[in-house]
């Protein structure tokens, strides 16, 4: 079980949906073991505290049996977290939920990236248009490149460099870095560098990376041209939570575009971009709203 420490209206506006009470939406997600009555308990919870409940999807799923849920809901000032988590804690026990409490605040997000910058710049438009839901804090690169395009939007730009040699020491400085500006989710954003175990694990849950295939097609260099050459008949990218497992973690979204026989490697490529930045968008958003849940190795995802 976990909490978080507030919840809060949002500071940007993006994100969950308005309720009748004046401030965005905070959410509930849990998981338990299907029984009838759970979302009678939930429901009668919130409301009898007053507040609007103003979204809810569940998923049962029977083969696993076990009941998803994501419930958003608000009222006209904050809620203390960790009391209502108390409160709830009765209700938890009794229906064997694993649950938490998210505040109406967009997650603040940490960006990854190399030289692509295709990413970076819709990500950025979208955090400027308020439609992300997530609130951009800074980028970390391996290569200075992308600087120009960082700062052009006001976000501090973090260079750190890495080689086999220095790669502990770059991610020691990363994790520094994580913590200084209280990043909730770290996005790598077409970051072109393997992390190691060990960060990963640290990072369990709260990194998402973008694949420049329909997984798990494609791996290694020049994606794009392993593609012409295998004459694939459709693109696609594919956005997931980062695991020791090399892009194999559990899966948050797919785009797929389709193409033929006409397109150079390039225009295959291009084709691409926009199956990544879509991918991705959608995957930091249904993220930063509280829209999955992970259930091993795979996702359960209300858009």
């Amino acid at each position: 079980m976990t909490a978080e420490a507030l919840l809060r209206p949002s500071e940007s506006g993006a994100g969950a949906r308005t309720p009748a009470g004046g401030g965005p939406a905070a959410v509930l997600t849990l998981s338990c073991p299907q029984r009838s009555g759970i979302v009678h308990a939930v429901s009668r919870f919130l409301v009898e505290r007053g507040f609007d409940i103003t979204e809810h999807q569940q998923f049962d799923d029977r083969e696993e049996g076990t009941l998803y849920l994501r419930t958003a809901f608000g009222s006209a000032a904050p809620v203390e977290a960790e009391s209502l988590a108390g409160e709830f804690a009765d209700i938890a026990e009794q229906f064997g939920m694993d649950f938490a409490f998210h505040p109406a605040a967009p997650p603040r997000v940490l960006v990854m990236v190399s030289k692509l910058d295709h990413c970076l710049h819709d990500l950025i438009y979208r955090w400027k248009a308020g439609s992300l839901a997530a609130e951009l804090v800074a980028v970390v690169s391996n290569h200075p490149d992308l600087r120009p395009m960082a700062e052009s939007a006001g976000l501090p730009f973090i260079h750190i460099p890495v080689t086999a040699e220095t790669k502990p020491q770059a991610e020691a400085e990363l994790l520094e870095v994580v913590a200084e500006y209280e990043a909730d989710l770290v996005v790598l954003a077409r970051y072109m560098q393997v992390l190691s175990d060990g960060l990963c694990r640290q990072l369990a849950g709260r990194a998402i990376n973008i694949h420049h295939s329909f997984l798990p097609g494609f791996k290694g260099a020049k994606p794009y041209h392993q593609a012409h050459a295998r004459g694939v008949k459709h693109i696609g990218a594919t956005a997931h939570y980062v695991t020791a497992d090399l892009d194999e973690g559990p899966i948050i979204e797919q785009e797929v575009i389709r193409v033929d026989h006409r397109l150079s490697p390039q225009e295959l490529a291009t084709v691409g971009r926009d199956a990544e930045t879509l991918a991705l968008a959608r995957a930091v958003r249904w993220h930063a709203e509280n829209r999955v849940l992970l259930s091993g190795h795979r996702t359960i995802v209300f858009p």
